[in-house]
């Protein structure tokens, strides 16, 4: 005869631990003080903010076995609206776009108060003014002095990147405006969708903000013949003073079609969360990031440059505290 009761407890007892289990799987990102659920808004599928950001997912994964992660494309502008009214856990965006947020500046309307930064995650942020062979561009200069209609691809509005580019224009004592009044155009489009319409006779000048060397720039120079376009001191002064940005110079023989080097300004591009994600939970994300550093830096090229002290340079964006516990746990801070 079979023993009921016997048979019954162990059937409770494994119903019990399958019960416990499927509760405690999930929950052990949380146990261990990360946030059960993170999303990132990035840029552009295919892009480098879109590698970057599931690279992150990825640590995250690694260390807290359960956490759900999800990347979301999305626009720099839109990332720090979703992160400052904690629509999103995690956003990508230029520290300096960040602070024309804080203040309540193009293209925002109101000032964001509350975005703190993670880590940053690409400390050359240039930009990068490439024109073809056959528009006879040399310099920005030359695109007042002429009046030239000249065809421009900008990165998509909403983006340090489109900002930056019209304040090239800007500082060369001309606007977007004048372009159009002399017979040129702006498109405002993802960076790859502008080289493809370089490559098809479509723009004749291209800024964007990228670290260098770009594969992007290197693999449309195979179609297109490019001229690298630098910026002179009084130019670079005013960008530094409008945007935040530093003086740096991209070398010679970066690319092999430009023999000289190319003075320029760069930006930061940093992750950022709301002030109000919980000190914990700030820690937890960056703490799997230091200890899944070398997974990081092999996820792509961006990422190789870093250095685990590099993360902590986010100015001129504050630490959120519980990202600056982690750094100094680590050792690298104060």
């Amino acid at each position: 005869m079979p023993d009921l009761f016997n048979t019954g407890r162990r059937r409770l007892v494994t119903g019990l631990a399958a019960t416990v289990a499927s509760i405690a799987f999930p929950a052990a990102a949380s146990a261990q003080g990360a946030p059960a659920k993170v999303t990132l808004a990035g840029g552009s599928v295919g892009g480098a903010w879109s590698a970057v950001g599931t690279a992150i997912g990825e640590t995250l994964r690694k260390e807290y076995p359960g956490i759900s992660f999800t990347y979301e494309p999305g626009r720099e502008a839109g990332n720090l609206l979703l992160v400052s009214q904690g629509k999103v856990q995690l956003g990508i965006a230029h520290a300096q776009l960040a602070r024309q947020a804080e203040a309540g500046v193009e293209p925002f309307t109101q000032p964001l108060k509350n975005v703190r930064a993670v880590a940053m995650i690409d400390p050359e942020a240039a930009v990068q003014i490439l024109a073809t062979t056959a528009s006879g561009i040399t310099s920005i200069d030359q695109i007042r002095e002429k009046k030239m209609p000249v065809r421009v691809a900008l990165n998509s509005k909403g983006t340090l990147m489109a900002v930056a580019g019209e304040a090239v224009f800007s500082a060369h004592g001309f606007s977007v405006k004048d372009i159009e009044s002399w017979g040129g155009r702006l498109n405002y489009v993802a960076y790859n969708n502008g080289l493809t319409m370089m490559k098809n006779g479509q723009i004749d000048l291209i800024i964007n903000m990228l670290a260098f060397p770009s594969s992007q720039i290197v693999n449309a120079a195979r179609d297109t013949q490019f001229k690298l376009i630098g910026l002179g001191p009084e130019a670079i002064d005013k960008l530094n003073k409008q945007l935040g940005t530093e003086t740096i110079s991209v070398p010679a023989n970066t690319y092999a079609f430009s023999p000289e080097a190319a003075n320029t300004v760069r930006g930061s591009v940093v992750v950022m969360a709301a002030a109000e994600m919980k000190d914990g939970e700030a820690e937890a994300i960056v703490a799997a990031m230091l200890k899944h550093f070398d997974f990081l830096q092999k996820s792509h090229a961006t990422l190789a440059r870093l250095t685990p002290e590099s993360l902590t340079r986010v100015a001129p964006l504050p630490l959120h505290p519980g990202a600056a516990a982690a750094y100094r746990k680590a050792g690298l801070l104060k």
